[in-house]
């Protein structure tokens, strides 16, 4: 789950998943170094180690010093591990030699396992299928967060590192079911912010075999997800959080609330299925 920027809710510390702090949906990219480490170690006050619940922390930076120097101290407040984006200021230079070098650095000097993490839809890097195999032999990379939802690229992922130690988790509950027949371990999903024990559901649904009541799952959860992710963004899942007795809060700008208009719509569609 990928959680917003403000300390956990009960409804967080209750649900039966880890957390995520600084994803794509904890709006990390405008909080300053100290924000950010802050939060890992409010989170980590919040869910003691004895909770059983793993705290995933997003520590991508540009360059590889500051993602490395970031890497450890989210590990020094309190993650259980790291979630490192692909670097895209420079897409032009950050071919497969750069990015393999770049993670390589940054689990030889991570003292926590580190989690690959590529989101094209915002770096517009699609971390390759050679350099995430090669990555997958480093004894301190344990996974990738796959968020482009090309599954013929998750299959290949889950099918050519079967024999590393390496899970391959969902970036989306759009393709979670999907994901977990062809092999991957789970999901960090934005969703699971306001339908946690829904997405749970779906995991557990798959795992036991019952794929006839996991379709209708997944069919039901797509338009509540296309609405908190491309459809209106952090404001519209910041406002669904507030609608569920959490709190969203407002954004950070430059990004704005939802008009009048666009908080209609996004209530209908949760209306519409069942989640208001």
């Amino acid at each position: 789950m990928e959680g917003p920027t403000l300390t956990p809710s009960k409804y967080q510390s209750t649900s039966p998943f880890g957390l995520v702090v600084e994803g794509s949906n904890g709006e990390y990219v405008y909080l300053s170094p100290e924000e950010r480490v802050e939060l890992v170690h409010r989170v980590r006050e919040f869910l003691p180690r004895k909770s059983d619940k793993l705290l995933l922390a997003g520590s991508g930076c540009e360059s590889t010093r500051d993602t490395i120097a970031m890497s450890q101290r989210m590990a020094a407040a309190g993650a259980d591990a790291v979630m490192v984006v692909t670097p895209s200021y420079y897409k032009g230079g950050m071919k497969d030699k750069a990015l393999h070098a770049h993670f390589t650095a940054v689990a030889d000097n991570c003292p926590v396992p580190v989690i690959l993490y590529s989101v094209p839809a915002f770096t517009v890097i699609d971390l390759s299928l050679d350099v995430i195999l090669d990555l997958a032999q480093h004894p301190n990379i344990i996974g990738i967060k796959e968020s482009g939802g090309d599954i013929s690229k998750i299959g290949s992922i889950v099918h050519k590192t079967r024999d590393a130690d390496f899970q391959v988790l969902a970036g989306s509950a759009s393709f979670l079911m999907a994901t977990l027949q062809i092999g991957g371990v789970g999901g960090v999903c934005a969703l699971a912010n306001v339908l946690g024990e829904a997405v749970c559901d779906l995991q557990t649904l798959v795992q036991q075999g019952n794929m006839a009541d996991a379709v209708q799952l997944q069919r039901k959860l797509i338009a509540p997800n296309a609405a908190v992710t491309k459809g209106f963004g952090i404001p519209g899942l910041k406002q669904v959080m507030d609608w569920k007795g959490m709190y969203g809060g407002p954004t950070r700008a430059p990004l704005q609330p939802l008009t009048q208009q666009e908080t209609d719509k996004l209530r209908k569609v949760f209306t519409d299925t069942g989640y208001l």
